[in-house]
């Protein structure tokens, strides 16, 4: 065991300061490119503020998912996504903002989950290594790092889908207020819809967790009436944003995608129980490509199994645990993301390791603090720069080489 100290709050803040400002240069020097590109919902958000639902004119060709419908061009991201985009749309329109700023957005969140994670551990440790290390562990240490600091469209709402768990989770289990905790949750649902299936786990902790920390708990009616106000508001507003664009509330759009429907994995439908071998596969078990040189073993580019790209998830099966319920809710929600993100079709494009898993990283740090031992062991300490140095590879790989158009795909 390694001895840790204290820190004191003031210290705390000045760590998690510097942790946050170190992930985000991490992260915005970690991408040459400009990071404006893939910039879907950036444009549906500024025709939005022009009273459109879709773009008017055609737009460029890189932008291959956009919607021809009706004379006009519509995205496939859900309303939460384009709703995130609205304050960049608006500086656009006051011409304070001239394109996608993809690379500063990836930066921003790996900062931001970097800084709510630092303050989740507080819950568990007042220890530096300690915090520090399952701070960092979600920006860094995970294939969140090559596949968001790619930082096109679909890239960035799985990063914020990411930082407002945490940040629903900050506010249901830490300091619990209801509002808070149900914004955060409709932003997280928002950007990747499949979420919406945990209200049950994050409302019943909330419950529990305003009974056990708040002096005079209100009742559940009240909590509930201020937990579901903006999940609802944007559950209502979504499904009357699809019914504008295609006549039906349940219609999103992703089957309209240009030739989507024929490319081979769709051959039984968006969701198909026919996926699950398939990511079952990429996300599990999919293993590294052999080279006849330097460095012998490069990750295939379509999938690649998430202990591979983060050994320290090994940690993830250690006995004990400081609440029982509340690890066994946080594998229950994993196990729910995870069997929708099995169910569809594609397994995921150009990405390192399998990108949806990253919806899982804030549950899968609840489990490691419920389970980490008050110090640091050196077993930890070779899992997590393993981890590291895996994913900085990956990136450097990913995002500054040729290796996207190399003979090992």
């Amino acid at each position: 065991m390694i001895e840790e100290p204290r820190i004191t709050s003031r210290q705390s803040i000045i760590l998690a300061g510097a942790l946050s400002l170190f992930v985000f240069a991490v992260y915005y020097f970690s991408n040459p490119q400009p990071g404006t590109f893939y910039d879907y919902t950036l444009r549906i958000a500024r025709a939005m503020l022009d009273g459109e639902l879709g773009l008017k004119e055609q737009p460029p060709d890189w932008l291959n998912e956009m919607i021809p419908h009706n004379g006009k061009y519509y995205s496939a991201f859900p309303l939460g996504s384009v709703l995130t985009m609205m304050p960049l749309a608006v500086l656009q329109k006051l011409h304070l903002l001239t394109q996608f700023p993809g690379t500063f957005l990836a930066a921003l969140l790996a900062a931001l989950t970097t800084l709510l994670g630092f303050i989740l551990t507080a819950n568990y440790s007042d220890n530096p290594w300690r915090r520090s290390l399952l701070a960092l562990f979600p920006a860094l240490a995970t294939w969140m790092w090559p596949n968001l600091a790619f930082a096109g469209a679909w890239h960035v709402a799985l990063g914020v889908a990411v930082t407002a768990q945490l940040a629903a989770l900050y506010f249901t289990l830490v300091k619990p207020q209801p509002f808070c905790a149900g914004f955060f949750f409709a932003l997280a649902f928002g950007n990747r819809t499949e979420i919406l299936l945990l209200a049950p786990v994050i409302f019943y902790l909330l419950y529990k967790t305003c009974q056990e920390k708040l002096e005079t708990p209100p009742s559940l009616l009240n909590i509930a009436d201020r937990f579901v106000a903006a999940p609802i508001a944007l559950g209502v507003a979504t499904l009357l944003y699809n019914y504008a664009r295609f006549g039906s509330p349940f219609d999103f759009g992703y089957a309209r995608i240009p030739g989507v429907l024929e490319e081979p994995w769709y051959q039984h439908g968006i969701f198909s129980i026919y996926a699950i071998k398939g990511n079952v596969q990429a996300m599990l078990l999919e293993t590294w490509n052999r080279a006849p040189d330097f460095p012998y073993l490069l990750p295939t580019g379509f999938g690649g199994s998430i202990l591979l790209s983060c050994p320290f998830l090994l940690l993830l099966f250690r006995q004990g645990t400081t609440d029982a319920k509340l690890t066994w809710l946080a594998w229950g929600a994993i196990a729910a993301l995870t069997l929708v993100l099995w169910l569809h079709g594609n397994p995921g494009g150009w990405q390192i390791s399998y990108r949806y898993a990253m919806v899982l990283l804030p549950w899968m740090l609840v489990i490691l603090l419920q389970s980490s031992p008050k110090k640091v062991t050196p077993l930890e300490i070779v899992l997590f720069l393993l981890s590291v140095a895996i994913n900085a590879f990956s990136t450097w790989l990913f995002l500054r080489t040729n290796y996207i158009n190399s003979s090992y795909q």
